[in-house]
C-alpha cells in the first residue's frame, strides 16, 4: 500500500512538472511570439529603419542675428536640438543619477529594474530606462490607462528601445532625450528650457540650475517653477541627493547647493516677446513665399514651424536692442506732452476734425478690428455689432508703465490707442544693403502695424534731397551755387498744375540770395519749388524711383515739399545710395538659410544698380552735412533736447563727427522724420500717430527735429558707446578728382531769428 501510494505521488509530481514546463514553454513561446508580432507591427505601426535614423523631432526654425544671437523662432513646438558636446557634464550626471542609474550598463532594458517592478507590481516604479522614455517620446506617446493596451505599448516600448540602442550611441540617446523632453511654458527641449527659465545656453547652466531642470522631467506640470517654486526646490534637492548617492557630487557641495534659492530669469519665447518682433513678422511673411519657390530635394515644401531651419539675418542684436531702447526712451517722454496737450479736449486725440469725421474714423477702425470679424462670422448685423462696441468690458491695455487691467468700452479703447505716438526706425549698412536694426512700432503685442515696411507716410522735407540731386545732375549745379529765396509761383497749366501754386516758407520769411547748401539746411520751400520747376517733376520722379522708392509718386511740383507717401525702408535705401557713391543696393535682411543639418539651402544675391555718379552723390552728402552743421539738425552738435522743455535736456548728443542728415515735418505736424547718415550706417526715423488727425496742436513738439531726431541721436550715442560695432566717425570718402565744388567759402550758419522747423505747405 505504502509503495503504491509513493508511486502515485511520484506520478503526480511528474505530471505537474511536465504541466509546469509545458505551461512555461508555451508561455515563453507565446511571449516570444507576442514580441515578434509586435515588432512586425501587428499591434500598431512600428518605426522603420528610416524613422529611427531620422526621428521626427518637430524642430523650431531659428532666427539668428549677424552676431550669432537667436533673436526669435518659428515653431509648433519650441524645440531646437543641440549635440551632446553642448551639454555640461553635471547636467548629464544629474540625469543619469535621477532617471536611470544603470544607463551605461544595459542595452535599453534594465532587467534588474524590470524584475523588481514585476515583483512589486509596479509599486517600486515602472523601471523605464532613459532609452524607453525616449522611445515613448519619439514614437508612441503616453501609455494607455487600460491594462491590456498598456502591456502592448510596453512591449512596443521595449522593442523600440532595443532598436534605438543598436542605432545610436549612449551619448546620442541622452542628447535626443533632452532635446525631446517638454519643460512646459513654451520650453521644449533642454536648449529652450535653459533659455526660457534662465536666459542661458545649456553649457552655461550652474549645477543647481541643471538639477532643477532634471527634476522637472518627472512631471513638468507638477514641478512647474512658475507656479510651484517650493515644490520645485524640494524636487531639485532630491536630484542633488541622487547625485551624491551615485558619486557625482560630494555631501558638502550638496548641502551648499540645496540651500540656494531658485533664481529664475523667465523669458517665454513667444512671437510677441523679445527683440525684433516687427522684423520677425516681416521675415515670417517673406518665408511664406520663400517656401513656395524653394523646395526640398524630394520636391516637398519646407515647413518653417517644424523643419528646424536656421535663418541667418543681417540684424545685429546689439543695434536692434539700442534702437528699441531709444524709441522707448524718447517716445514715453514725448507721449507725456501729447497727453498734456489733449487733456482738456473732448475730441482727444484728434485735432481740427468734426464729430462726423471722428465717427467715420472710429467706424473704420471698428470694421478693421478682430471683434468685428468674429461677430460678423456669427451673422450679426452691422447695427448690432456697433452696439457691442459701446458696452463696457474688462480688458488689459498698454501703457508706458506696463500692462493695465481696466474697464472701458471697445470704442473708448480704439480712441485710447489712436492717441499713442508710434515710430518706425530702420538702420542699414549702405555698402552692403544689410539691415542692422528694424523697429516697426512701440509694442508688437498691442500695435501690430509695421511702420517700417508696411506703412507709407508723407515724408515732408526729407524728400527735398531728391529734388536737389536731380538739379545737380541735370543743371550742373553745386552746393555752393546761389539761388534767390523770394516769393515764387508756378502758374496754372505749367507742369500740369490745375491752379496757380505759390508755396510759402514755414516762417513766412525770405532771405534773398542763398547757397543751395544753406537752402537745404534751412529747408527753404521756395528754393525747392524753383528747382523742381527748372528740372520738371518727371525727372525728380524718375530719379526717386531709381533710388528704390516703390511708392506711386504724383507728377506734380508739390512733391518738392514732400507731398509723397514713402515707407521708412525705402527712404533708408534711397539715402544710402548717396552714402554708397551713387550705387543703389536693395535692402537685405538674410545672409543665408540652412537646413537642420547645417547645409546651406539659400543665399540671396544682392541687387544693385548705378543711379548717380560719385561726384553728384558726394555733393548731396555735403548738402546734407549742412543740415547738421547749422540747419534744422544742428541740435545734434549741442546739448540736444527739444524746445527748451526740461524733459528733453537729458539728451546731450554733442556729436563732433561728420553727419549727413535731413529733418522732415508734414502739414499739421502729423509726421516727424529724421534721416541720418555716417559713412557706414544710414538710419531713418519716423514718428507720428496712427491717424494723421491725431497729432500735436503746434509745431514745437510735432516737428521732425523734436519728434524723430532725438531717437536717432540716442541710438547713435548707444552705438558709438559700443566700440565693438565699429560705427564710423570718419569723413565720407571724397572722390578723387572731384568735379563739383562742395567746399563753399562761408559755413552754413543758421540765422539767429530762424525757428528750428521745416513744416511745408502742399496744397496746389
Amino acid at each position: 500500500m505504502a509503495a503504491t501510494k509513493n508511486n502515485n505521488q511520484i506520478k503526480d509530481i511528474d505530471y505537474y512538472k511536465k504541466k509546469f514546463w509545458k505551461i512555461f514553454f508555451y508561455g515563453l513561446g507565446g511571449l516570444f511570439l507576442f514580441f515578434i508580432l509586435a515588432s512586425w507591427g501587428l499591434f500598431g505601426a512600428m518605426p522603420s529603419f528610416e524613422d529611427l535614423e531620422n526621428p521626427d523631432s518637430n524642430l523650431a526654425t531659428e532666427i539668428i542675428s549677424t552676431d550669432g544671437v537667436t533673436i526669435g523662432k518659428f515653431y509648433n513646438e519650441n524645440r531646437t536640438s543641440i549635440k551632446y558636446s553642448d551639454l555640461p557634464k553635471h547636467l548629464v550626471d544629474a540625469l543619469i543619477a535621477t532617471e536611470d542609474e544603470r544607463f551605461y550598463e544595459h542595452s535599453g532594458i534594465d532587467g534588474r529594474g524590470t524584475m523588481r517592478a514585476v515583483l512589486s507590481l509596479g509599486t517600486s516604479g515602472g523601471a523605464s530606462t532613459l532609452t524607453q522614455q525616449l522611445a515613448k517620446l519619439l514614437f508612441h506617446g503616453e501609455g494607455s490607462k487600460f491594462f491590456l493596451f498598456r502591456i502592448v505599448q510596453k512591449a512596443k516600448e521595449w522593442i523600440i528601445a532595443i532598436r534605438l540602442e543598436r542605432q545610436y550611441t549612449k551619448n546620442e540617446i541622452i542628447a535626443m532625450y533632452l532635446n525631446k523632453a517638454d519643460f512646459v511654458n513654451t520650453a521644449v527641449g533642454i536648449r529652450s528650457a535653459a533659455k526660457v527659465y534662465f536666459g542661458k545656453e545649456p553649457r552655461d547652466l550652474s549645477i543647481e540650475e541643471g538639477a532643477m531642470l532634471v527634476g522637472m522631467l518627472k512631471n513638468p506640470s507638477l514641478f512647474n517653477p512658475i507656479r510651484r517654486i517650493e515644490k520645485v526646490k524640494n524636487r531639485r534637492n532630491v536630484v542633488l541627493g541622487q547625485m551624491v548617492k551615485n558619486g557625482f557630487l560630494d555631501e558638502s557641495s550638496k548641502q551648499a547647493l540645496e540651500n540656494k534659492p531658485i533664481v529664475l530669469h523667465f523669458h517665454p519665447e513667444s512671437h510677441i516677446d523679445g527683440i525684433g518682433t516687427y522684423f520677425r513678422e516681416y521675415l515670417r511673411d517673406f518665408m511664406k513665399n520663400w517656401v513656395k519657390e524653394n523646395k526640398k530635394p524630394d520636391g516637398s515644401d519646407y515647413d518653417i514651424y517644424k523643419d528646424g531651419l536656421k535663418i541667418h539675418t543681417t540684424i545685429d542684436s546689439r543695434m536692434q536692442l539700442y534702437a528699441e531702447e531709444s524709441v522707448t526712451e524718447h517716445l514715453q517722454n514725448l507721449q507725456l506732452e501729447l497727453d498734456s496737450q489733449h487733456k482738456e479736449s473732448k475730441n482727444a486725440p484728434f485735432v481740427n476734425i468734426s464729430k462726423e469725421e471722428t465717427d467715420k474714423l472710429l467706424l473704420r477702425a471698428m470694421k478693421a478690428s478682430e471683434r468685428w470679424r468674429v461677430l460678423k462670422e456669427q451673422d450679426m448685423s452691422d447695427e448690432d455689432i456697433i452696439k457691442t462696441f459701446d458696452v463696457k468690458t474688462k480688458m488689459t491695455v498698454f501703457t508706458w508703465k506696463g500692462d493695465k487691467d481696466t474697464i472701458m468700452t471697445p470704442t473708448d479703447s480704439i480712441r485710447y490707442y489712436k492717441g499713442f505716438l508710434q515710430s518706425g526706425l530702420m538702420a542699414m549698412e549702405p555698402q552692403t544693403g544689410h539691415i542692422k536694426a528694424w523697429v516697426g512700432g512701440i509694442n508688437y503685442k498691442y500695435f501690430q502695424y509695421d511702420h517700417v515696411g508696411q506703412g507709407a507716410r508723407q515724408v515732408g522735407s526729407t524728400f527735398k534731397p531728391f529734388v536737389y540731386a536731380t538739379a545737380i545732375e541735370q543743371l550742373n549745379m553745386s552746393p555752393c551755387d546761389s539761388i534767390i529765396d523770394s516769393p515764387f509761383m508756378i502758374h496754372k497749366g505749367r507742369h500740369h498744375v490745375t491752379e496757380d501754386w505759390e508755396p510759402k516758407n514755414s516762417d513766412n520769411k525770405y532771405r534773398g540770395m542763398v547757397t543751395l547748401k544753406k537752402a537745404l539746411a534751412n529747408s527753404i520751400n521756395t528754393v525747392s519749388a524753383k528747382l523742381i520747376d527748372k528740372v520738371g517733376p518727371e525727372a525728380v520722379v524718375e530719379l526717386t524711383h531709381k533710388l528704390g522708392v516703390k511708392s506711386e509718386i504724383p507728377v506734380q511740383p508739390s512733391i518738392a515739399l514732400g507731398a509723397v507717401e514713402i515707407t521708412v525702408e525705402d527712404m533708408v535705401a534711397a539715402y544710402s545710395t548717396f552714402a554708397n557713391e551713387g550705387v543703389y543696393i536693395k535692402p537685405q535682411f538674410i545672409t543665408r538659410i540652412e537646413d537642420k543639418n547645417g547645409e546651406v539651402i539659400y543665399e540671396p544675391v544682392p541687387e544693385s544698380h548705378d543711379v548717380l555718379n560719385k561726384d553728384i552723390a558726394f555733393a548731396v552728402i555735403k548738402l546734407l552735412e549742412g543740415v547738421t552743421e547749422g540747419g534744422s539738425g544742428s541740435r545734434l552738435r549741442t546739448q540736444g533736447g527739444g524746445a527748451g522743455d526740461n524733459r528733453w535736456t537729458g539728451y546731450p548728443y554733442m556729436f563732433t563727427n561728420p553727419i549727413a542728415g535731413k529733418t522732415g515735418t508734414t502739414q499739421n505736424q502729423s509726421d516727424g522724420w529724421f534721416m541720418g547718415m555716417v559713412p557706414n550706417l544710414t538710419t531713418g526715423v519716423w514718428v507720428g500717430c496712427e491717424d494723421r488727425s491725431a497729432r500735436f496742436k503746434g509745431i514745437t513738439y510735432g516737428q521732425g527735429a523734436t519728434a524723430a531726431l532725438p531717437i536717432w541721436g540716442l541710438f547713435m550715442k548707444k552705438c558709438y558707446a559700443d566700440t565693438s560695432l565699429n560705427v564710423s566717425k570718419k569723413d565720407f570718402e571724397r572722390p578723387s578728382n572731384l568735379s563739383i565744388k562742395v567746399d563753399c567759402w562761408a559755413p552754413v550758419v543758421k540765422d539767429s531769428t530762424e525757428i528750428e522747423q521745416d513744416t511745408d505747405e502742399f496744397a496746389l
